[in-house]
């Protein structure tokens, strides 16, 4: 959620950057908006000067009934009641005003850096950098879960039968691979100064609607029958809702931390899916990194944090690259973010890996997460989060770019003290 004083004395900035995330159905938002401020602020002047004039009316009262002057105070006693239930009728109106206002406030998007390139959706997101040689070896690649169900690591049938399309269960190595991996990733970033945490996986709606917009609220989201409580997406969800309505001390800042979850998601929409495969499922598990830090900060915080999840990748041997997301295929509280994305041998092309985004302030505005300045000064944080790595689509990078032509997967010597110092998996079939 922008500022209202941007609204107020810039609304064409707001409509031109409406107008360059492709969502033109907004732009009357702006004008709601300003239409809404007014009534609200006419509204609240309406009733302070009804508050004050009642103090002076009972005083009058007081002063006739003094003087033996029943009559006119009958009348300003008349008056002061009109204005007691005008004062009423101010306040439900107003608060009826203010709902309007925060939900039009709420759907309008975050402004987007300067250098974010201009695209509809993310087939028009910009290849920027490259990490690691893409190579792609002299024998045919199978699919992921040919590859997985040789190695006996997975059965997706099983979990058809359970619990519908979009599980599965990973056993044998590959269920240890899965959890080596996360492992990894933790002391990784705890080796960055990065403070672990492990958050709650399900959390209020008043949170929900803080961290993320409505469509991406539905799209995503899994409600808890019967209470106020979601199934976390990402860790991010929970690990910036903790902060929610507090008033940091501003030497802690910036925040670094890392946290663990398995994550939720319906996957609404366009993409759907697979009928086999593991790359969009319905539950994963997820190493994530948050900061929290000060405006000025982080621009330099968010070159940080992707380079980080290359590091990652580029350390267990994967190739990369960093995808800079484009205006319409930026979430509306994003003000930029990138992809990161391994290299397929088998597709002969990149996939998304991760996400890393800078928020700027719009998260801090919903949650009122602020913290104290050195002098004395109370301001908004800055709010910005990545992936570090996310199994399953870690696992579908690894065994394509680590798989031997006899069916094999060797595993990086990083890794190797997470798996007992397995060097290779071996087919089982």
């Amino acid at each position: 959620m922008i500022d209202i004083n941007l609204i107020r004395t810039n609304p064409e900035l707001v409509k031109e950057n409406i107008r360059k995330k492709f969502q033109d159905h907004k732009l009357v938002l702006v004008d709601k908006v300003l239409e809404l401020d007014a009534k609200r602020r006419a509204l609240i002047s309406e009733g302070d000067a009804l508050r004050a004039a009642r103090n002076t009316l009972s005083k009058q009262v007081g002063m006739l009934m003094k003087e033996g002057k029943k009559e006119e105070a009958e009348g300003v006693k008349a008056q002061v009641k009109a204005d007691a239930e005008r004062l009423v009728a101010i306040e439900t109106e107003n608060a009826e005003v203010e709902a309007e206002l925060k939900k039009a406030m709420m759907s309008i998007p975050n402004i987007i850096a300067d250098d974010v390139p201009l695209g509809k959706s993310d087939e028009e997101n910009v290849e920027l950098q490259r990490f690691g040689e893409a190579k792609t070896p002299d024998f045919e690649v199978p699919y992921h879960l040919d590859i997985l169900e040789k190695l006996d690591g997975i059965d997706v049938d099983a979990a058809r039968r359970t619990s519908g399309q979009g599980f599965y269960y990973l056993t044998g190595d590959i269920a240890r691979l899965h959890s080596a991996v996360l492992s990894y990733a933790r002391d990784f970033m705890i080796d960055k100064g990065f403070t672990y945490v492990i958050p709650p996986y399900m959390i209020h709606g008043d949170v929900v609607s803080g961290v993320m917009s409505f469509d991406e609220m539905e799209n995503m989201m899994y409600k808890i029958e019967g209470e106020d409580l979601y199934l976390i997406g990402t860790s991010e969800h929970s690990m910036i809702g903790r902060f929610m309505g507090q008033i940091i001390d501003g030497k802690k800042l910036p925040m670094a931390m890392t946290s663990y979850s398995p994550c939720f998601r319906k996957e609404k929409g366009a993409h759907g899916i697979e009928e086999r495969g593991i790359y969009r499922i319905h539950q994963f598990e997820k190493q994530e990194m948050i900061v929290v830090c000060r405006p000025e900060e982080s621009d330099a915080w968010y070159e940080k944090l992707w380079s980080y999840t290359v590091e990652l990748f580029r350390s267990l041997d994967i190739p990369v690259r960093q995808l800079g997301c484009c205006s319409g295929d930026l979430a509306d509280l994003k003000y930029k973010s990138c992809d990161v994305e391994a290299w397929s041998p088998r597709q002969q092309k990149y996939f998304e890996v991760g996400s890393c985004s800078n928020l700027t302030d719009a998260q801090a505005r919903r949650l009122s997460i602020r913290y104290k300045d050195d002098d004395g000064k109370t301001k908004l944080a800055h709010t910005l989060n990545n992936t570090v790595v996310a199994p399953p689509r870690m696992l579908i990078a690894f065994v394509e770019n680590h798989l031997q032509a006899d069916g094999s997967v060797t595993i990086p010597e990083a890794l190797r003290p997470y798996m007992g110092g397995k060097a290779v998996i071996t087919p089982k079939k």
